[in-house]
């Protein structure tokens, strides 16, 4: 809910601080680059210091810090609130799968749980616009921040009742240079992706890109001289493990990219505004919270790489029905063809988060649950960077003959450069002029969504054939699981 809700808001902040345009920026992604960069770092801290202690931590900074941004005077004490907003989030759901991952030995028991916990994503995604038009209906730009301090108070009141604690007696010493450097490199590949997908290919960000490759590769190459590594390398021996990392990145590559491609196409070609859009895409919130649901039950039937395959190819034909638009039944195109590419990704999501943390230690499933999210990250981001680019450069190459003679090179520029930018130009424009702009601008843009729909069509079909071939490993939900001590400071309450 509170990384949605943002936006909403932007409007209303802006007039209220007057920030400027970089400082816009950084409000609004500052949160996600420290996000991203934290995620493994707390499913580590959490495996050695315990996970509902970390969790309780990360709640009562969250919502102190949650106040103190709605309180913000100034663009600055904003930036700073939201920076620590970002790493206080980092601590919520390597925790809580973490938790989910001792508390359910049982694999039939942990698939619900998971399909419960990625339930509650889909849940917030889907109320929280709504909540949060509704605050900014009746209340400031910063009550939308206050959302979160219900949750986080509740948590801290109940958490101690009803959650154990687990942590790993045997984890060593957090080896703090590797925890530097490996936020350096996350938020340095994070930062040059998200600057390619806003920008397009630009030589710094690549450089960017390749700096925190460099410093991941002697992050990796030093957990091999540690006697109590920062990240434990054994993990990725496990086919199973490793294989479903990859598969949930590529999930979020394709799930990212079709949300972004759909919130752009029914705000600039169909003319929906905000709210409208929002709504339409209720539907495909509403598929992902019955998906995650209905996983546990569809488990009982079929092999796990079966379920993640069909999911993947459902996915490829919901996609397909999306890449049809461009004619008289755009919006029933985009609802049923979300509807179902929701309902098979979802189905891998869930599974792929069971997997990875299924298939590792119960005193390494921080780790495992850190590496988990932040492959959700990555993919979610190179998605939009990559296909979004591509998109971009079709649209690009498309609007050059679409421009009307003798028009400004400041508006051909401008343009060429968005969809957003050719309409806001085509206000400066004589109406015939301005109508041959915008039909031929959004016709580009049409043949540039029914490209990435294509594209994620393909990368779906493509890890649905990975899936079948290299998840042979992937026990069921109703197969026997090894015997497993719990990993605890105190015994496991009886939760029925």
């Amino acid at each position: 809910m509170d990384f949605t809700v943002l936006h909403l808001a932007v409007p209303r902040l802006s007039t209220a601080l007057e920030p400027s345009s970089t400082q816009l920026l950084w409000i609004v992604d500052i949160y996600g680059f420290l996000l991203s960069g934290s995620l493994i770092t707390m499913g580590i801290v959490g495996d050695r210091v315990g996970r509902r202690k970390l969790l309780l931590i990360g709640a009562a900074v969250f919502a102190v810090v949650s106040v103190l941004a709605a309180l913000s005077t100034n663009s600055a004490e904003l930036i700073l609130a939201r920076a620590v907003l970002g790493v206080a989030a980092a601590t919520l759901a390597p925790s809580t799968l973490s938790l989910i991952r001792n508390m359910f030995f049982d694999p039939r028991q942990r698939t619900v749980a998971i399909g419960v916990w990625v339930a509650s994503f889909a849940t917030g995604t889907a109320i929280g616009p709504l909540v949060g038009g509704a605050l900014l209906t009746h209340f400031w730009w910063g009550s939308v921040f206050l959302i979160a301090v219900p949750p986080m108070v509740l948590l801290l009141i109940l958490a101690p009742f009803l959650l154990p604690e687990y942590r790993d007696p045997n984890a060593g010493r957090i080896d703090l240079p590797s925890v530097v450097m490996s936020l350096i490199a996350v938020l340095a590949v994070v930062y040059g992706i998200k600057q390619i997908a806003e920008n397009g290919f630009q030589g710094v960000d690549l450089g960017v890109i390749l700096v925190g490759l460099a410093v991941a590769v002697v992050v990796i190459h030093r957990q091999g001289k540690l006697d109590d590594p920062f990240i434990d390398l054994k993990l990725f021996h496990s086919r199973v493990f490793s294989t479903t990392l990859v598969i949930n990145l590529l999930t979020f590559f394709v799930t990212f990219a079709a949300f972004f491609f759909i919130t752009q196409y029914l705000q600039l070609v169909l003319g929906l505004g905000p709210l409208a859009a929002g709504l339409w895409t209720l539907p495909l919130s509403v598929t992902q919270i019955i998906g995650s649901l209905l996983t546990p039950r569809i488990l009982r039937r079929f092999k796990p790489k079966t379920v993640v395959a069909a999911g993947l190819m459902l996915a490829a034909v919901g996609f397909t029905v999306v890449a049809q638009v461009g004619g008289n039944h755009d919006l029933t195109l985009i609802v049923v063809g979300s509807i179902i590419f929701s309902f098979g990704l979802i189905q891998v999501i869930t599974l792929a988060t069971d997997l990875i943390v299924g298939s590792v230690a119960a005193e390494r499933a921080g780790v495992a649950s850190g590496l988990s999210e932040s492959s959700s990250d990555f993919g979610g981001a190179l998605g939009i960077a990559l296909l979004g680019s591509a998109a971009a450069a079709l649209y690009r190459s498309q609007i050059r003959d679409a421009i009307p003679a003798g028009v400004s090179p400041h508006i051909a520029a401008v343009s060429k450069d968005t969809l957003a930018g050719a309409l806001s130009m085509a206000g400066q424009l004589p109406a015939t002029t301005a109508r041959t702009l915008i039909v031929g601008a959004r016709t580009a843009f049409t043949n540039a969504t029914t490209l990435g729909f294509s594209l994620c069509a393909i990368v779906a079909l493509a890890s649905a054939i990975g899936a079948m071939l290299l998840l042979n490993g992937a026990a069921g939900i109703d197969e026997p699981a090894a015997a497993e001590p719990a990993v605890s400071e105190e015994p496991v309450p009886d939760l029925g």
